[in-house]
């Protein structure tokens, strides 16, 4: 099966666990809403954080950004840890599916999987290069079906499959000592320097102030996080 358009998934921590438990992901993992990026607003989130992720406007300021980037680190290089998980996205409005993906492929030594969707689906991708990874999610029913399905729930009016969006999922997170970005429309993941657990949230939540910086008048920007439940 090939999609090349979807719905896209909402940015509403309800809709994103129904879609994380339907893949096979334990509801001791919740996504819940970062309502601020200071250190108050930050200390309401709970902890252990596993994955942040951003939602923002796909500006022309992202797109010179993130090809300067791109140019930057294949000149000056950067080390990656073997140990991430990323793909690339293929299918359009898929970025919702694809940061949640990267959020758990992430911590599977945290989070607990039971043999459905999801686990079926990493257990396939590994080895596999990051366009294989991409090209394996366009195949995957359980996936695609799950985001169709999920993508029709939230608050907010649906839009159709051929509705211009201009709005992009990219997730964070922290991996043998790094904080890594990891967007599926860039050509490898992003070493954004060292962290550790303990401060990952709030490392995290810097690089989302340079996202918002990059677009000083823009104010359509979401952040939420993967974390233990209570």
């Amino acid at each position: 099966m090939t999609t090349d358009v979807l719905i896209p998934l909402e940015s509403n921590p309800e809709v994103m666990n129904k879609f994380l438990q339907k893949l096979g992901v334990s509801s001791k993992w919740n996504i819940v809403d970062v309502m601020g990026l200071d250190p108050e607003m930050l200390s309401w989130v709970p902890q252990p954080v596993a994955a942040v992720m951003l939602l923002f406007p796909s500006s022309d300021a992202y797109e010179q950004h993130k090809k300067q980037e791109e140019i930057d680190i294949l000149a000056k290089g950067q080390e990656v840890s073997n140990n991430i998980f990323f793909m690339k996205q293929n299918i359009s409005n898929a970025c919702g599916t694809i940061a949640l993906v990267h959020s758990v492929a992430n911590n599977t030594d945290l989070i607990e999987l039971s043999d459905g969707i999801i686990k079926k689906f990493l257990d396939e991708a590994k080895g596999l290069d990051a366009s294989a990874r991409g090209a394996l999610l366009e195949k995957s029913e359980g996936i695609i079906n799950a985001h169709k399905e999920l993508a029709q729930e939230g608050q907010t009016h649906t839009p159709s499959a051929d509705e211009p969006v201009n709005h992009h999922f990219i997730t964070f997170v922290q991996k043998d000592g790094s904080l890594y970005e990891l967007d599926g429309r860039k050509a490898f993941p992003i070493n954004h320097g060292s962290t550790t657990s303990d401060n990952f949230l709030e490392d995290a939540a810097k690089v989302c102030k340079s996202f918002m910086a990059q677009d000083p008048n823009e104010v359509r920007f979401t952040v939420v996080a993967l974390v233990a439940a209570d």
